[in-house]
């Protein structure tokens, strides 16, 4: 893996203007009232070419985990640095196992993995703000868009462990009917070199 250009920082000591966006360490109920506490630790990213260049395990890029369109906030969107919570790493490693049990690539859709919490889509009542959910929109040369090839997939992402949780096939909420949702659940990771105290 390369992860040399990996630099964790406090989100709390980054400028107004990025605490705003990112909401370190703050509570979020989700969609059923469950209060969680977003992410303090990121790891800051200089540039596109950086996030093509950090490999988070041998078969994904963080580039891939970090893709967004024009509903992100703009500040976060186009000027770098960007940041991502430190728990994506949590979320490759799961990602790399599915890969490797299904032996074929598998494919992130933009918007799919880390969104931040002033992100038009869940904002931070989505699971996606911790960094610790992907939405895969295909596997190998299999589209995910029918009962079977979620359900097929489902299987295999689920036999992981007790930790991933994975939408099951359907229109309801807390569905999906044209991607595999992936989710580690609210998970945060305090990086070695960072102090917790505030």
């Amino acid at each position: 893996m390369k992860t040399e250009f990996l630099r964790p920082i406090d989100c709390l000591r980054l400028p107004e203007e990025y605490r705003a966006l990112l909401r370190p360490g703050e509570n979020e109920a989700d969609v059923h009232g469950t209060v969680h506490r977003l992410p303090r630790f990121f790891y800051e990213i200089g540039s596109w070419e950086e996030a093509h260049e950090i490999r988070l395990a041998p078969h994904f890029t963080l580039a891939e985990l970090m893709l967004v369109d024009c509903r992100e906030a703009r500040s976060l969107l186009s000027q770098f640095p960007h940041y991502v919570p430190c728990a994506i790493l949590l979320l490759a490693r799961v990602l790399e196992d599915f890969r490797r049990e299904v032996d074929a690539p598998v494919f992130i859709s933009a918007n799919g993995g880390y969104r931040s919490p002033a992100h038009e889509i869940g904002g931070g009542k989505s699971i996606h703000a911790w960094g610790t959910a992907a939405n895969v929109y295909r596997v190998g040369d299999t589209f995910l868009s029918d009962a079977k090839s979620i359900g097929k997939y489902r299987a295999v992402v689920t036999s992981l462990g007790p930790a991933v949780f994975v939408r099951p096939f359907g229109r309801d909420e807390g569905q999906t009917s044209d991607h595999l949702h992936i989710d580690l659940g609210y998970a945060r990771l305090t990086p070695r070199e960072c102090s917790e105290a505030t």
